[in-house]
């Protein structure tokens, strides 16, 4: 790694998504055999039944000055950002409020609100006292969060559809070097709505079941929710961010090259930021969304990029594919693998029907409840993120590296 681009570290971590809540419940659904939340809903599509990740637990209620900001999108983000707020507290004592921002990652906002708000206006003629057009805007989550805290820095949102929240990573990094903050809340956050759920639809790209990733039989995704949300500070944190490479090939609206031109550049370019050799690298956690594009392209990616084995699996089966929230939930669950390092990094298992995609190449699954990596010093992972338009996100994130780089 260059010594002008330090890794930040990430020193606590929040989420909730059909996982479960927390860390412990996300660990088990991922590591274990606790089952996720992949839900069959009859209120999203007309006429149609379709299958969501969806968070059940209970959401936290925001601070009672800031219901104007009450749509479920700031509520599954408060109720992440709640898990760690004796951290959030820390690094405000830390740097003070003027010197912590907020970047974060979504593709809905409140658009379901806004959905509801309109529907009532059509039916009875006037908008309902609860409708706030300001809960639409993509800003809302970041804005919210800063006033939640009271915080006195930048506080944005990025949203370019499934890459958002893994491009808030590169952005805090971005940030905290050129000296406009000392920390950043960074993630991603999506919630259902059916403004989202009918688009994926009608473009056929929605899953009949339980999307299947990589098979030959995939047909399409799972639409999710959730929200991952970490503490990003220069200082200190048992996880590093190590490198984010981010490209954008144009190719399609909402194709991907099928080459994988975009997705490899961004994978390459990551590694370069970390400054890592490829077998460096002992998990990928796929963007896998079980489209027939999608996967052919990245499978070819990994394929050419790896000069080793690397395990890698699809976490949507389990999440559901939660858009601009998909950056951050998959940065967490490679946070929560390197958390347990301590034994052998458990490996999300890949969830599939198995039936071979003949046009795909092979690629390392992982197949096994409870397989882990033999135990290291240090480690590191790559996630993708690959959005409508050619935006390709990968993000790696490593432990046993200090503020100098790798640690010996």
């Amino acid at each position: 790694m260059n010594v002008t681009e330090k890794p930040a570290f990430l020193s606590a971590l929040g989420m909730v998504s059909a996982l479960g809540t927390g860390i412990a419940q996300s660990s088990e659904t991922l590591f274990g055999d606790r089952p996720a939340d992949m839900r069959l809903h009859e209120d999203y599509l007309v006429g149609e039944s379709t299958i969501l990740g969806t968070f059940t637990g209970a959401v936290d209620p925001l601070p009672n000055h800031l219901g104007h900001y009450d749509t479920r999108n700031n509520r599954l983000l408060w109720t992440a950002a709640n898990q760690i707020f004796d951290e959030i507290s820390d690094v405000i004592a830390t740097f003070g409020k003027d010197r912590v921002a907020v970047i974060l990652g979504t593709s809905t906002s409140g658009i379901e609100e806004g959905t509801s708000g309109y529907r009532d206006r059509l039916t009875t003629g006037h908008w309902a006292d609860s409708f706030r057009y300001e809960d639409q805007e993509i800003g809302s989550p970041a804005e919210f969060l800063r006033d939640a805290l009271d915080l006195q820095n930048q506080a944005y949102v990025i949203s370019t559809a499934c890459s958002s929240s893994a491009k808030a990573f590169g952005a805090a990094q971005r940030l905290i070097r050129a000296g406009l903050c000392d920390a950043v809340l960074v993630g991603g956050v999506d919630s259902l709505c059916r403004l989202t759920v009918r688009g994926f639809h009608s473009l056929s790209s929605v899953a009949t079941g339980i999307c299947n990733p990589l098979s030959i039989n995939r047909d399409g995704i799972n639409i999710g929710e959730g929200a991952a949300l970490f503490v990003m500070r220069p200082d200190r944190g048992k996880i590093a961010v190590m490198g984010v490479g981010e490209t954008s090939d144009a190719h399609h609206p909402n194709a991907p090259h099928p080459d994988g031109i975009g997705a490899m550049a961004a994978m390459r370019a990551a590694l370069e930021q970390s400054g890592l050799p490829t077998d460096a690298i002992s998990y990928v956690n796929l963007h896998g969304t079980a489209t027939p594009l999608n996967d052919s392209m990245e499978a070819r990616a990994v394929h050419t990029i790896f000069d080793h084995p690397v395990a890698v699996s699809s976490t949507k089966p389990m999440t559901g594919h939660t858009l601009g929230a998909a950056g951050a939930i998959e940065a967490a669950i490679l946070w929560l693998s390197l958390d347990q390092m301590h034994d052998g990094a458990p490996l999300p298992r890949h969830i599939w029907d198995g039936v071979i995609d003949p046009g795909i190449p092979a690629i390392n699954l992982v197949e096994t409840v409870g397989q882990r990596l033999a135990p290291a010093d240090q480690s590191a992972m790559m996630s993708n993120s690959f959005a409508f338009g050619g935006s390709n996100v990968s993000v790696i994130l490593g432990r046993g590296f200090n503020k100098n780089g790798p640690s010996s």
